[in-house]
């Protein structure tokens, strides 16, 4: 079974990824906190934890680490400092690990960050990360979502390189399509934007 880390483990997405890593049996979650007050969440379900802060090195955070994914967030109040950089040091740090895959948690919109009105730094931010990774020479998957909310996943999606729309997608669907994408097989190199749609996230992930 492969070590992945989770790296924003205790954000609202994070804990769904840990959680779903947890009961694969393909995979073993590393949760990847910031403070010690968020490690007892996770080791009270026999789950791995490593204390590491975006902001400083993560040299330590990716040993003995197969895959990462990142899917933490600074809320938009750190952007550059929280969603650019410290994915860009995590990246750095996972090319000297050599990390089999780095499975990035961007925006849609992200593509062009100019054309939006109201979170034109944070799709900047995201926007420089992505572009980070795809230039790093590790093995990556981006996706892309629309608006997270907090209903209910019904494990189907609507899956495109650019869609040429907006639209909403539970957070739940949105850690299933993160963690498949964490195969060998699946989504290689590959950047996409998904949103709730009518196709099983496997099956779209065909298409990734």
């Amino acid at each position: 079974m492969e070590k992945i880390l989770i790296a924003g483990a205790h954000g609202t997405t994070g804990q769904k990824v840990v959680d779903l890593v947890n009961e694969s049996q393909y995979f073993i979650p590393v949760a990847m906190v910031r403070n010690e007050n968020q490690v007892e969440r996770f080791k009270s379900k026999g789950i791995e934890t490593v204390l590491a802060d975006l902001e400083e090195n993560l040299d330590h955070a990716v040993q003995n680490i197969d895959k990462v994914v990142f899917a933490a967030g600074s809320g938009g109040k750190n952007v550059v400092a929280v969603d650019q950089e410290g994915a860009k040091r995590l990246i750095d740090a996972s090319k000297k690990a050599d990390i089999k895959k780095f499975v990035m948690l961007s925006s849609l919109g992200a593509e062009n960050p100019e054309e939006s009105n109201q979170l034109q730094d944070y799709l900047k931010a995201k926007h420089n990360a992505d572009e980070y990774l795809k230039e790093s020479g590790l093995a990556y998957a981006i996706v892309r979502p629309g608006t997270l909310n907090n209903e209910s996943g019904n494990g189907k999606i609507e899956l495109a390189q650019s869609l040429d729309k907006r639209g909403e997608i539970p957070r739940s669907d949105v850690a299933q399509t993160l963690v498949r994408a964490l195969h060998d097989d699946t989504a290689i190199d590959s950047t996409f934007e998904i949103i709730s749609g009518e196709i099983l996230i496997g099956e779209a992930l065909e298409q990734a």
